[in-house]
């Protein structure tokens, strides 16, 4: 087969190829990608229930520019109360970004040693999880630990566990998914267990410390350490396709925030101002600096766009575990990006 043969067969293979994956992409998230781009970020925002969302939340920081808040939907769908941009959302893993900072500053003062094994804070769990004597924290800050995810243990969301101890016994004994620093595996079983290293090491609850070291500082009042601990009616209703129950009072044991409180902390994170020098340079060796977060009912991106140096946070509070609901929120925010630029080229 001559050259020019050749190319024309792999631009038809290639061509093949992308016909077969937008067959089995859902024509509503094909659709959503490729619909004009509205000029605003609002009339984005409204397409919300288009995307099937029941409500959502946006907050955009632009650099030089007061920040801006965007709703649609509903705080609370029984009510029709429309969603609220000062409501309380549960942030799920997005929390990683606080206990990650927490580390990092105790390493700073040197109460806690990067390098040092969980099992030398721990020695009662040798035997208990696989490797533990070999796995470092740092390996633990950056989910290369290969300790099981207790949240991948088998119907986990059809009845959680209520404490910390509960969550870690569905993985103690089992097996390591890999070595210790020979993979990548993201598991909340690394955080859990950071929590309570935090908590052993400065003799007090790890919000408590958050809110001592890095809420305090940059005045953040809306951020919160438990369901429990607020206002109920503050916090913005959850659901979980095909199940008709507000979400919104299960304790998962995660923190909440306001949009505002989450975009304050997360501009602080990457320009700067929250960590000294030489934390911040210890912080960006070992983990990430926006993040995302899942549980059901509730959904939440935080990024930050060095481009245009804009904070980036969406709630939004209708979650399926299949993957449509949070295509679907990628792509929102993936095109309120989009306009925000647009709009600066202009």
């Amino acid at each position: 087969m001559n050259k020019k043969k050749k190319t024309k067969m792999i631009r038809i293979f290639l061509a093949l190829g992308t016909l077969i994956s937008l067959y089995f992409v859902p024509w509503p998230i094909l659709q959503a990608s490729l619909t004009p781009l509205p000029k605003t970020v609002q009339e984005q925002v409204n397409k919300a229930n288009d995307y099937g969302f029941d409500g959502i939340i946006v907050y955009v920081d632009q650099a030089n520019s007061i920040p801006k808040f965007y709703t649609s939907g509903f705080h609370n769908t029984e009510a029709k109360i429309p969603a609220k941009s000062d409501a309380l959302f549960k942030i799920a893993s997005i929390s990683k970004l606080y206990t990650a900072v927490a580390i990092t500053k105790l390493v700073a003062k040197q109460k806690l040693s990067l390098d040092k094994s969980f099992a030398d804070y721990f020695p009662e769990l040798d035997g208990r999880i696989e490797n533990i004597n070999q796995i470092t924290i740092r390996m633990m800050v950056q989910h290369r630990s290969g300790i099981p995810n207790y949240t991948d243990t088998k119907n986990y969301w059809v009845q959680p566990k209520e404490t910390d101890n509960e969550r870690l016994d569905l993985v103690l004994d089992l097996p390591a998914n890999f070595k210790p620093d020979s993979d990548y595996e993201y598991s909340n079983t690394n955080y859990l267990l950071l929590s309570m290293l935090i908590e052993k090491v400065t003799g007090e609850p790890k919000f408590q410390y958050i809110r001592e070291n890095i809420l305090g500082p940059l005045n953040l009042k809306n951020t919160y350490g438990s369901v429990q601990d607020v206002d109920i009616k503050r916090v913005m209703s959850g659901y979980y396709v095909g199940y008709d129950k507000d979400l919104k009072t299960d304790d998962n044991g995660v923190m909440l925030a306001t949009a505002e409180d989450l975009g304050i902390f997360l501009r602080a994170l990457n320009d700067g101002s929250l960590l000294t020098k030489k934390e911040q340079q210890l912080y960006a060796s070992i983990y990430e600096f926006e993040h995302t977060g899942l549980i059901p009912g509730y959904q939440s991106l935080a990024k930050y766009d060095r481009d245009t140096d804009t904070v980036l946070i969406q709630f939004t509070n209708t979650v399926d575990f299949e993957g449509y609901h949070w295509g679907m929120s990628e792509i929102m925010l993936r095109r309120v990006k989009k306009i925000i630029k647009s709009n600066l080229d202009k």
